[in-house]
């Protein structure tokens, strides 16, 4: 038995322990929803320490996600509809399925080819279009981001870079059109238009949109909070001061950053 059998053997040991009838009251109370949240924050905290380079955070939040997935697991076979152990049957079998190319005799040229098929299997697995099996609650952009990729693995998608960079200004013009006109729902329609546009040209530069983003954001508080910290020093606040005010504290803390 290898380390990281013996291992995961001993952990489903402990989770056993916890949600028996002599387990921890809180653990036995939860829920597939209730652990929603939680399952949601391990999975961005993964995110984070893969973006940071941090090999030990990881190392302890892949821990953390696993627990979620293990738990979920262990709730189904409390209610008797499966084991934990038919989850990973599940997914070792759909993986060698998925890979014909390596575990069969299709051949494959390239990467593109080996998501064809990967998309093909899929399909013959019972989903009726390309566009099925994707979470509904992924976050906007990178749905956005994941239909357009998978359009773009069937030949549906731009050659080059610069027929995005006309549709970005085409969707500008019809949001422009769309406030002038002050319809509402065709503003956010339009709006949509542009961001789906903008999803578009991330691919091809290669960039992840929900980081970008997040790094946006984050810069934006950044800023933010300095310009927080200079008006409490001169012992002032934000109604008191002028546009042209905060905007030359703005400019300082970008000058700052750069620095």
């Amino acid at each position: 038995m290898s380390d990281s059998s013996e291992e995961l053997n001993k952990f489903l040991d402990v989770m056993d322990t916890l949600l028996g009838p002599e387990g921890c009251q809180w653990d036995r109370k939860q829920t597939h929803k209730s652990l929603i949240p939680y399952l949601l924050e391990e999975a961005h905290e993964v995110i984070e320490a893969i973006n940071e380079g941090n090999q030990n955070k990881l190392k302890e939040e892949l821990g953390d996600l696993l627990l979620h997935i293990v738990f979920q697991a262990k709730l189904s076979e409390k209610e008797d509809e499966f084991k934990f152990s038919d989850s990973i049957r599940s997914i070792r079998e759909k993986m060698i399925r998925r890979h014909p190319h390596i575990f069969s005799d299709v051949e494959v040229e390239n990467t593109k080819d080996i998501k064809q098929n990967w998309e093909k299997i899929k399909k013959k697995e019972g989903r009726k279009s390309l566009m099925e099996g994707l979470p509904k609650s992924l976050p906007s952009l990178l749905f956005a981001r994941r239909i357009q990729e998978r359009a773009a693995e069937q030949n549906f998608d731009w050659k080059k870079v610069e027929p995005i960079w006309e549709k970005i200004d085409e969707e500008t013009q019809e949001l422009k059109s769309a406030i002038a006109k002050k319809n509402q729902d065709e503003i956010e329609e339009e709006f949509g238009d542009l961001l789906f546009s903008l999803v578009n040209l991330s691919r091809f530069l290669n960039i992840n949109p929900e980081e970008a983003l997040k790094i946006t954001n984050r810069k934006f508080m950044s800023r933010f909070q300095k310009i927080e910290k200079h008006i409490a020093h001169v012992d002032k606040d934000f109604a008191n001061m002028s546009l042209n005010e905060l905007d030359s504290l703005w400019n300082k803390a970008k000058d700052e950053e750069r620095s």
